[in-house]
């Protein structure tokens, strides 16, 4: 048996089918990780926003505004930096509605689904930023849960290899252009979702040992993954239309610039305001007012 076949015999199968069909209502696997990511934040979220001093309901209330902004906000960076498929030389406009088949950029998703949290936040009289701390492990949760929704979809994986954990893709129409002959390939659906589960050890850690606030445990887990991000990115081989800036792809680009925004707030912010905020709620008056301390949530 040659090198070749026994990784092929070793490799990791892509399911046989994605979408399930109840009666004529389709059951797509990439939207159920989807959800089961988001309820999976919201109730890492909901226990560590109780335990910071706030109120049982609230990070669900949060959600209702940040979750439907950040998949409006995903997949507006998705279809702008992958227009030439939706409105290119036969592409589909139509085909940037359709969620459920792929697409959600996580630059869009964060920006956009902020946006929605502050205004939750704001609407339900909590402070912003412990919010934002309270919030970030179920974040990188909720993203390694969502990326086998690519592994059902046969998307955004790697470069062929005939590594023991090569990703098969039998269905050729799915390969890159210039791929079609490789039926192994990097799975980068699973490297990132490993190195989120990674962030997630790193982000409970430091949350415990360093009593992090004021922002900055959601800085570092922008910081963290910004840093698998970008070599994971490195490695993927589907077109874009942004694919090469300078010699890297976009994505790439797009991670180091927030990786050294989020690491200059770290520092600028531990210098400025060190220590951790115990104010989480606010007033009438939109003043915060002192919530009880808070007891660790791992």
């Amino acid at each position: 048996m040659t090198g070749v076949s026994v990784a092929v015999a070793l490799s990791i199968p892509s399911p046989s089918q994605g979408v399930w069909y109840l009666g004529p209502f389709p059951l797509r696997a990439y939207a159920l990780c989807i959800l089961a990511g988001i309820a999976a934040a919201v109730w890492l979220g909901e226990r560590r926003w109780v335990a910071r001093g706030g109120e049982p309901g609230q990070v669900s209330d949060v959600a209702l505004w940040a979750v439907p902004f950040g998949i409006v906000g995903g997949r507006l960076y998705h279809v702008l930096t992958d227009s030439g498929n939706y409105f290119g030389e036969g592409g589909d406009p139509v085909a940037a509605l359709y969620v459920w088949q792929g697409g959600l950029g996580i630059w869009g998703a964060i920006a956009l689904g902020g946006v929605g949290a502050y205004i939750g936040a704001r609407r339900a009289g909590l402070v912003f930023p412990p919010l934002a701390d309270a919030l970030a492990p179920g974040i990188i949760l909720a993203q390694a849960i969502g990326r086998l929704g690519n592994w059902f979809n046969q998307e955004l994986f790697g470069r062929p290899t005939d590594l023991p954990w090569a990703l098969e893709i039998p269905d050729a129409t799915k390969r890159p252009a210039g791929y079609e002959q490789f039926e192994t390939f990097h799975p980068t659906f699973l490297y990132e979702g490993l190195w989120n589960l990674g962030v997630l050890v790193l982000l409970l850690w430091a949350d415990r040992r360093f009593r992090i606030g004021h922002g900055r445990l959601f800085a570092l887990y922008v910081a963290a993954y910004c840093c698998g991000r970008a070599w994971i990115e490195a490695l993927r081989i589907d077109p874009v239309q942004a694919d090469d800036v300078f010699g890297l792809r976009l994505n790439v680009w797009t991670s180091i610039l927030l990786f050294l925004l989020a690491a200059a707030y770290f520092v600028v912010s531990a210098r400025r305001r060190p220590g951790r905020e115990q104010r989480v709620l606010r007033g009438d008056g939109q003043e915060p007012v002192t919530a009880e301390p808070d007891s660790h949530v791992g």
